[in-house]
């Protein structure tokens, strides 16, 4: 269903023409001031290009257009919502749906167009229209619908239903670089970003979220596992890593997308993991809420987003040589919903020097036990394995983990959390002192 078809679904209630004359009003104010935006950076040499003064007319353009889309988000984000997707939740990435507004109120976000010319660009060269779409998701998660949009991205990828019936028949998928293969009601999987030693990137989200909602998917599979693979690199090679964070190399060259990555891996697998898939036909099912039980195996380190994966599981196991760290302060940005989740687990005043601290914690440090159930030798690992699973495999588990998750982090809670998030992210990766540190990067790799 296209969007122009989805905006002709009835509505319960009758608009009088006098707000059918505001909604438009707001709409062509929107439109009129995006227009007026790119029509003076056809003017402009590119962002990289730009002297002060041309960077500043640029600027305050911008300004102007976001005030329009603010104006209009506050009044119509629910209806927006519905011209979207319709009246019936359906899965639509974020990025499409970013699309199909576009559509709805041309200039409210960029268009597919726009972006591809955005992606085309190092991070530090952007026009930083991914900035727009975070104050759209702003709105829309802050909205009535905001609920609803959390829900929808729990529903399974498309990709997975398409796989669901190859790994039921044959107990494995392998994807380039995430592969899951299940034995004995375990599912694991195993993530191979040998080229970044498991630094995380759009396509690595993608299929990461792929295998979990095979795993959730499948009646078969009583319990998941995700751990590093083995690494060729020369520094590490026959070890198993687990997490390098944020693929720091793609982000400077402008690859790690706003909402094909940023957000999607907060509201997509990471969700998915710590709730369960979505499934609006048996939500009055009590024994079909809270997904399943799954399991971490942390070898040599969790950075970053790595440490961020291991608060999203219900046990956790570390090799002895391993540390962890969040040095998302250091990089200027915020570390997804680590901020929402550390304090619970180590407490305000360590969680605090962690976060905006950087305090690597290794896991011979005391208070990896707060990170972690179990700390081994790398060759008692293994047999660590087999005890978390004995331990998982148990039906009460999944009952009491739903209840753990569902009023330790209410879905509200978690929502209030992202709407925030998307706005203060997407400003931070386009702050100039992470522009400036980036572009340092990016040059330090040319030469």
């Amino acid at each position: 269903m296209t969007a122009s078809e989805r905006s002709e679904v009835p509505r319960a209630s009758v608009t009088s023409p006098s707000t059918t004359l505001a909604r438009d009003r707001l709409r062509a104010e929107v439109t009129d001031a995006a227009a007026r935006v790119a029509d003076l950076l056809a003017t402009l040499p590119a962002p990289a290009d730009r002297n002060p003064g041309q960077q500043a007319r640029a600027t305050a353009a911008h300004a102007h257009a976001r005030a329009a889309r603010r104006q209009l988000l506050h009044a119509q984000s629910d209806r927006l919502h519905r011209e979207v997707v319709g009246q019936s939740p359906q899965r639509l990435s974020l990025t499409d749906m970013s699309y199909e507004l576009a559509d709805v109120v041309p200039g409210l976000t960029p268009n597919r167009a726009e972006m591809e010319a955005e992606r085309g660009r190092r991070q530090a060269a952007k026009e930083g229209l991914e900035i727009d779409q975070g104050i759209a998701y702003s709105a829309l998660l802050r909205s009535c619908a905001g609920g609803d949009l959390v829900r929808s991205q729990r529903l399974p990828t498309d990709e997975a239903r398409s796989r669901l019936s190859e790994f039921q028949r044959t107990g494995a998928v392998e994807m380039s670089v995430v592969s899951v293969r299940r034995t004995d009601g375990v599912a694991e999987i195993t993530v191979a970003n040998q080229r970044y030693l498991n630094a995380e990137d759009e396509p690595l989200g993608r299929q990461l979220e792929v295998a979990v909602d095979l795993a959730l998917l499948d009646p078969e599979v009583r319990v998941g596992i995700v751990r590093g693979a083995v690494m060729e690199h020369p520094r590490y090679s026959g070890r198993r890593i687990f997490s390098s964070g944020i693929n720091l190399t793609l982000l400077c060259a402008g690859q790690i997308p706003f909402l094909g990555f940023v957000m999607q891996r907060e509201i997509g697998y990471l969700s998915k993991i710590q709730r369960g898939l979505w499934d609006p036909q048996h939500q009055t099912d009590p024994a079909a809420r809270g997904g399943k039980p799954w399991v971490a195996v942390v070898d040599g380190f969790a950075i970053g987003g790595g440490m961020q994966l291991m608060l999203m599981f219900d046990y956790v196991i570390s090799s002895d040589t391993a540390y962890f760290t969040l040095p998302a302060a250091r990089e200027g940005i915020v570390p997804g919903a680590a901020n929402l989740r550390l304090s619970r687990v180590l407490g305000p005043r360590l969680a605090r020097q962690v976060l905006l601290g950087g305090r690597r914690i290794a896991a011979s440090d005391p208070v990896a036990a707060l990170l972690c159930d179990a700390i081994v030798a790398e060759d008692a690992v293994d047999d660590a394995i087999d005890r978390a699973v004995r331990a998982m495999d148990n039906p009460a588990v999944i009952a009491n983990r739903h209840m753990i998750t569902a009023f330790e982090e209410t879905e509200d809670h978690f929502r209030s959390y992202l709407a925030e998030f998307a706005e203060v992210q997407v400003q931070r990766l386009y702050s100039q002192d992470v522009l400036h540190r980036l572009e340092q990067q990016w040059m330090q790799r040319q030469r």
